[in-house]
């Protein structure tokens, strides 16, 4: 008998102190130790939330839901605005728009649509460890919603590309559901920039908003200098080691699936969830908007950190109340305007004064982080993870045969008057089966193994 209660007495003990834990862990603890992110970096976020909020409009000359201090944008520079009835359940809507101000060519894509069932089909097109892609693997459904866009509007980009003098930079954005689309978009457009008229990789953005977990550690980190996911404090897709598929298929009990995800990350070794090349993440480099603290009440001034994080990277849940309301583009498109102008008010470069960071210092301040994270990550064994000078090969080896491609692809091009298609990169990645369905052809890197 005494052995059994001193049995129940550990039990308790151990699940109190995992409650006490897990209730104490607040979503700014995740950002504790990350530097501030500048003004300079983080300014085009709020106007990117912006351009996803328009794809929800019908008419943008007379907008039905303008968020606060308007949309911002010129109505006559968009160029195209697709709706459900276009896309016919293969991607999320979205729109093309031509920012001749920041010289930027953006195509925006909005999120989850809970009456929608082609977006549940999206999601559910998934399995753990089904889908490899550059030594790495990703969401399968995403990446086919993303090769059907291309297939769509890759003619329309380059197009925009070249008729803009090759100056302006590409710039993929979404939220939600749409930013695991525009993450593997940019996957896919760095590693066949041929198509696109040869444009280089530093012309290349993605800012993916409240974004999906939608490809494994390596790629993460690798991908780091294209793609930036924001995240508004306790948001909990970000988080949210459990696939897609599943979240969304409990959607209406979602605090009952994320409290049992909680108690079962906690008993998985660190080591374990690295280790794991099917383990998705959220993309790319973090922007992490805090606005509240422990036992506080209020939002407070929001504040924004950045890092590239390898181990540690939002891998536990916030058991909090605003889990799901931090998600809400309106929320992040809101406190990343407050975020900004607090930035630039506290920031002490005027006429007189010289900026504290230098634009060129905060850029090799930031290549200096991406490349220390490569680092780490090959240091911790992540599978299929590269060294920062195995990368930067790879990445000269493979420019100059970029260039060829480019140029043949110009000249048959001229000759022929036909478009690039990117139904020639669907054949290399998938296959179809007797049923006439898709299927995965075996990645070269898994066949390493």
């Amino acid at each position: 008998m005494s052995v059994s209660c001193g049995v129940e007495c550990v039990f308790v003990l151990g699940f109190a102190r995992w409650m006490w834990k897990r209730c104490t862990h607040v979503g700014s603890d995740d950002s504790a130790t990350w530097p501030a992110a500048t003004a300079e970096e983080f300014e085009a976020v709020p106007r990117v939330c912006r351009l996803i909020l328009a794809v929800y409009e019908t008419d943008l000359h007379n907008p039905q839901f303008p968020p606060a201090g308007g949309y911002k944008l010129n109505p006559d520079w968009v160029v195209k605005r697709v709706a459900y009835e276009q896309t016919l359940g293969r991607a999320p809507p979205y729109l093309i728009y031509t920012d001749h101000d920041k010289k930027e060519i953006v195509l925006a894509i909005r999120g989850l649509n809970l009456a929608k069932e082609s977006d549940y089909k999206l999601l559910l097109d998934n399995r753990l460890g089904r889908q490899m892609f550059d030594g790495g693997f990703v969401h399968h459904g995403l990446l086919k919603s993303a090769l059907w866009l291309l297939n769509q509007e890759g003619d329309t980009l380059r197009r925009l590309w070249e008729e803009n003098g090759r100056q302006y930079s590409m710039v993929f954005a979404g939220h939600s559901l749409g930013s695991g689309v525009a993450a593997l978009l940019a996957l896919v457009v760095v590693n066949h920039r041929d198509k696109l008229g040869g444009i280089p990789r530093n012309k290349v953005r993605c800012h993916a908003v409240a974004p999906a977990r939608c490809m494994s550690l390596n790629l993460a980190v690798k991908y780091a200098d294209v793609i930036n996911s924001v995240i508004l404090q306790d948001d909990f897709l970000p988080r949210t080691p459990t696939p897609l598929e599943d979240i969304f298929k409990s959607i209406f009990c979602l605090p009952c699936l994320l409290f049992l995800v909680c108690l079962r990350d906690t008993f998985i070794p660190e080591e374990r969830k690295l280790r794991d090349p099917r383990r998705l993440y959220a993309p790319g480099r973090m922007y992490h908007i805090v606005e509240r603290r422990f036992c506080r009440c209020g939002r407070y001034p929001p504040e924004v950190r950045t890092a590239i994080p390898v181990d540690g990277r939002f891998e536990h849940i916030v058991l909090s109340c605003n889990a799901t309301s931090d998600h809400a583009i309106i929320w992040i498109e809101r406190e990343s305007q407050k975020a900004v102008q607090l930035m630039k008010e506290s920031s002490p470069g005027t006429i007189i004064t010289a900026p504290k960071v230098q634009k060129f210092e905060r850029l090799k301040t930031i290549e200096k982080e991406h490349k220390d994270a490569l680092d780490r990550a090959v240091s911790l064994n992540i599978p299929h993870a590269v060294a920062t000078s195995e990368d930067q090969s790879h990445e000269d080896e493979r420019e100059p045969s970029h260039a060829k491609r480019e140029d043949a692809s110009e000249t048959k091009q001229k000759s022929s008057g036909k478009s690039a298609n990117w139904d020639q990169l669907v054949e290399k990645l998938f296959k179809k089966s007797e049923s006439g369905d898709l299927t995965l052809n075996k990645d070269a890197a898994a066949s390493k193994e």
